[in-house]
This record gives C-alpha cells, structure tokens and sequence, in this order.
C-alpha cells in the first residue's frame, strides 16, 4: 500500500536499517584480520570475543561502517526534536529524555553488558567465578560501557539542547528555514556539511589520534568524534527546525534526485581509504621528501570525511527516494529497533563465544552470528515490550 500519511516512514526505516548495520557491525568484529584479544584485559582488546578465524572482506565493512553510521545516527537523533520541545515544553522533554534515553542507558550499562562480556572473561581467565567475574568488570575492565555509550552521548545532547532551548530557539528556527533553501543547491548543502565534518573532526583527531576514549566509570566516548557527533546532532536538530520533510528532502528537490550520484560519490571515496588508492601514493610522497607529514595526513582526512559525508547524503537520499511503501516487517524492526539496540550486544558475544570451536570460514560464522542476533534480539524485544512500561518508553 502506498504511504502517504506516515509521518516520518522514510526516516524511521533509515534508523532501523542502521541499527541493523550497528549489530553486523559487532558481529564483524570477531573476525575482521585486525583483531586481536588481551588477556590481561579484554577492556583492551578489539573486541571481547576474537576468533581465530579472519576474512578481509570484513575489515572493509566493518570500517565503511565506522566512517559514517554513528554521525547519521546522531544527525537522525536530533531531527524531531524541536517539534517535541515546543508541543511537550522544556520541562516534559527533559523529564522524557531521562525516562527514555538515561534509565535503559543505566540498566543496559550495569545489567545487560554484565551478562554479555562473561564469554570475554572466560576466554581470559579459563573459570566459571562469577563473583571474580563481577569484581574483575567493574574494578580491571572499570565497567565496559559496551554499545550503550551511544546512548548516554546521546541523552547528553538532547539535555544540553533542551536547557539551552529557551536562548538559541530563535537561531534553530532561522538555520532551519535557510538550511531547507539548500533543497535544489545539492552541492552547496554537500560542502556546507564536509565543511563542518572537517572542522569538528580532523584538527582534534591530527591532535589527539584516531579512537582515542576516554571517560570515567561507563560514562565512556571517543574523545576525537566527540565535536563530530555533536555537531551531527545539532546539524540534525537545526534541519528538524524546518518542514525538510517537505523541502530539503522532498522526494522532488535535487538533492534527492541525484541519490544514484551521491551512492557513487560515496563508493569512489570509501573506495579511495579502503584499496589505498589516496594512501599510498600520500605515503610515498612523504618518503621522498615531496609531501610533509602534516600535509599528507591533511589530505587523507580530507577524503576520509568526504566519505563520512558522502556516505550519510547517500544513505538519507536513497531512503527517501526509494522508501513509498509500508512494509509490516519493517515496521515492527522499527518499533523494536531501540530494544534490539539495548540488548543486541549479548547475543553478539555469545554467539561468537559458542561458534568458536566450528570449523567453517569467518564468512560463514559472521553471518550465523549476525542472524542468530537479529532474530534473537528481535524476538526478545517483541516479548518485552508486552510490558506495557516499557512499550511506553522504548
């Protein structure tokens, strides 16, 4: 049946489809050629659960994924916002945002990860102690935020845009009526947000390094996307300010005509970070004298945020192109996307944990444990939220 009157169907299986991307994202990371697991500490290691089982083609999606999913998700997080403060009132959102985003954070954080990193400390220490297990998370591990961190980043944003509403509502407004006139200016709204992606990424990652976290306790982020995933956020929250539905991205404005362009674009620069195709003759320069370091790093995170960039254009044009129709089992992946993003990290590792001794290729054990999660965490999901509190928050 063609949809019409859903208020933001497009938009809502674009964060489902992420959060799809997010659990074979971790399934990935068990196999990827890069992994590896410290014992001492598995809060150090690529990931809780490493098989020895690599495959190459992992590295390259598990690394598209993480130029660019947790931008556009942030960028989504913020879009309706603004149309939520002023129905409900500063008050109401905020109490809502604790309600919906700081109480599964801490639930997620001190009960569901302590039932999904046992398999990280079996691996370190060979034994079934599961007081040893809870001292060891809590004082060696210093409580692994685990997939929830997204989560508390998130709740942050949303309060600091919420107590700060009351100053800068009439700047939201104004940049959200003259962000939509970039609706038919396709390339001027591409430069206006690899501009901001530069800035807010590249001087802090040339200064800090690339996955640099830092926090205290759970409360954990990656310092050098920090100013990234804030500025996506307000990008997002400044767009929602506006009709982009009807405007920006309207399925007749140019900029969402030329989603085929912007899926091109998008694989020619990934393509560039993945097959060397920038980093290597970059390299080279600067072994000849030809380049400065500084230089040739500028210019490989000039291309690497044009593929974040890029990627997040391509993902919001295709969905609102493409997405005209109602689909009964992507609206229930959508009405159980957050749930399946709160618990879906258990059957993460406990599915790696138990495929372990399978003699079969990465490929294979990858997509048993990205399927054995989706289901198994969409069918939780569906079970739990038959508890009416926590149908009415998540």
């Amino acid at each position: 049946m063609l949809n019409n009157t859903h208020r933001d169907n497009w938009i809502d299986y674009l964060r489902s489809s992420i959060t799809v991307l997010v659990v074979a994202h971790h399934c990935s990371l068990a196999y990827t050629t890069f992994a590896s697991f410290d014992a001492n500490a598995y809060i150090n290691s690529t990931h809780p659960v490493v098989d020895a089982q690599r495959w190459i083609g992992l590295d390259i999606f598990e690394n598209f994924n993480d130029i660019f999913f947790m931008s556009l998700m942030f960028f989504i997080g913020g879009l309706f916002l603004t149309k939520s403060i002023t129905k409900k009132g500063t008050a109401a959102f905020l109490k809502d945002r604790f309600f919906r985003l700081f109480l599964p954070f801490l639930f997620g954080v001190s009960v569901l990860m302590l039932l999904a990193y046992f398999p990280a400390y079996y691996l370190a220490h060979h034994e079934l102690n599961i007081p040893a297990y809870i001292k060891d998370f809590f004082t060696t591990e210093q409580w692994p935020v685990g997939p929830p961190w997204f989560i508390w980043v998130l709740f942050a944003f949303n309060t600091i845009f919420g107590v700060s509403w009351w100053l800068f509502k009439n700047a939201y407004i104004r940049g959200g009526k003259a962000i939509q006139r970039l609706a038919n200016r396709p390339f001027l709204f591409f430069g206006l947000f690899i501009g901001i992606t530069w800035i807010t990424y590249v001087p802090l990652t040339a200064a800090i390094g690339a996955g640099t976290w830092t926090g205290i306790g759970p409360f954990d982020f990656q310092l050098n996307r920090i100013l990234l995933y804030f500025a996506y956020f307000i990008l997002g929250v400044i767009t929602g300010s506006g009709d982009f539905q009807q405007s920006l991205f309207s399925r007749d404005a140019v900029l969402t005509r030329y989603w085929k362009v912007w899926c091109v674009l998008a694989l020619i620069a990934y393509t560039l970070i993945t097959l060397n195709g920038i980093y290597e003759p970059l390299r080279n320069m600067v072994i000849k004298g030809m380049l400065a370091p500084l230089a040739a790093w500028m210019i490989y995170f000039t291309v690497y945020v044009s593929s974040c960039t890029l990627s997040c254009i391509a993902f919001l044009t295709t969905f609102r192109a493409k997405i005209n129709h109602t689909r009964p089992w992507m609206d229930s992946l959508t009405a159980n996307a957050y749930m399946i993003y709160l618990v879906h990290y258990i059957f993460v590792l406990w599915t790696q944990f138990l495929l372990l001794p399978l003699d079969a290729p990465a490929g294979v054990k990858f997509l048993l444990s990205f399927s054995g999660t989706l289901i198994l965490s969409w069918g939780l999901s569906i079970l739990l939220r038959k508890i009416k509190i926590i149908r009415q928050y998540i």
